[in-house]
C-alpha cells in the first residue's frame, strides 16, 4: 500500500472463524459443513444469491461461531482458484453494505466524499429503500446502492448479478427518477475479493442488463470497489474498473 492509498478499516468476523469442508448448500440459506474436527454441522448462509461457483461440494470454507440463535455457525468465506490461484472470497452479502457505510462514512471513497451526514435504509421511490442516502447543504442529495459481487468466471473479472434479480432492476428505475428529479444517484458494486475488472454478467440475466445500460444512460453512475479477505476480516482495497 503507498502513501496514497486510504487506509480502509478492516471489518473484523465476530468470533474466530473455523475451518471445514462444503458438504453441501441447500434452501438457499442453510449449509451443512463437516469441520476440520469431524463434526458436521449446519451453518446459516447469508446469501440469496445463486453463489455460482461458491458452493461446489468439497470446497474449503469457515464459519464463524455464534452464542445465540437457532444454529449455532453463520458460513463467512469460501476459498476457490481465481487466476489459478487459491483466493479466499466472502460470502455473506451483509458484509458490502457494513464496509461501504464505513468507507463512506470515513469519507475515503472520492466519487462519495465531502457530505455532511450519511443516513442508512431511508424511504425512497416505491417501496423501495436506499442503502446510503449522502447530504449536505448546497449539494443535491445522493442516493448510493450498494451491490455485493462474488462472481467469477473469466480470471480476475468480477460480473454481477449471480442470479435473476428482478429487485435489482427496480433499484436501477428508482434511481434513474431520483437523477430525473434532480438528485444524485450511484450504484456502488463492491467484489468480496480480488478483482482486476468487472462487468455485468448479461447471460445471467438480460433484463437487469438493459436496466443497467439505460441507468447509466440517464445518469446514474456506477463504481467498483475490490476488497481483500482475509481469515481475519474483509477490508476494502481498491477501485477498478468497469468494462463492458
Amino acid at each position: 500500500m503507498d502513501a496514497a492509498t486510504p487506509a480502509f478499516p478492516v471489518l473484523p468476523y465476530p468470533a474466530t472463524l473455523v475451518p471445514g469442508r462444503l458438504v453441501r448448500r441447500y434452501k438457499r440459506f442453510l449449509a451443512d459443513v463437516r469441520l476440520d474436527d469431524g463434526r458436521e454441522v449446519v451453518a446459516h448462509v447469508a446469501n440469496s444469491g445463486s453463489m455460482m461457483g461458491l458452493s461446489t461440494p468439497g470446497m474449503r470454507v469457515w464459519l464463524c461461531p455464534k452464542t445465540s440463535g437457532s444454529l449455532l455457525w453463520s458460513w463467512a468465506v469460501v476459498e476457490v482458484e481465481i487466476d489459478g490461484r487459491p483466493t479466499l472470497v466472502g460470502v455473506d452479502t451483509g458484509a458490502p453494505n457494513k464496509l461501504g457505510l464505513a468507507a463512506v462514512a470515513a469519507g475515503l471513497l472520492p466519487a462519495f466524499a465531502g457530505y455532511d451526514s450519511v443516513r442508512r435504509e431511508v424511504r425512497y421511490g416505491v417501496n423501495s429503500r436506499i442503502d446510503l442516502l449522502l447530504e449536505s447543504a448546497g449539494r443535491p442529495k445522493a442516493f448510493v446502492e450498494i451491490k455485493n459481487v462474488h462472481l467469477w468466471r473469466r480470471g480476475a473479472l468480477a460480473e454481477f448479478p449471480d442470479a435473476v434479480t428482478a429487485r435489482g432492476a427496480k433499484h436501477l428505475v428508482e434511481l434513474s427518477n431520483e437523477v430525473a428529479a434532480g438528485a444524485r444517484a450511484a450504484m456502488l458494486f463492491i467484489v468480496q475479493g480480488p478483482a482486476a475488472g468487472f462487468a455485468i454478467a448479461r447471460d445471467v440475466d438480460a433484463a437487469y442488463g438493459r436496466a443497467f445500460d439505460l441507468a447509466r444512460a440517464r445518469g446514474v453512475e456506477a463504481h467498483c470497489w475490490s476488497a481483500t479477505v482475509t481469515l481475519d476480516g474483509v477490508r476494502l482495497d481498491r477501485e477498478v474498473p468497469i468494462v463492458d
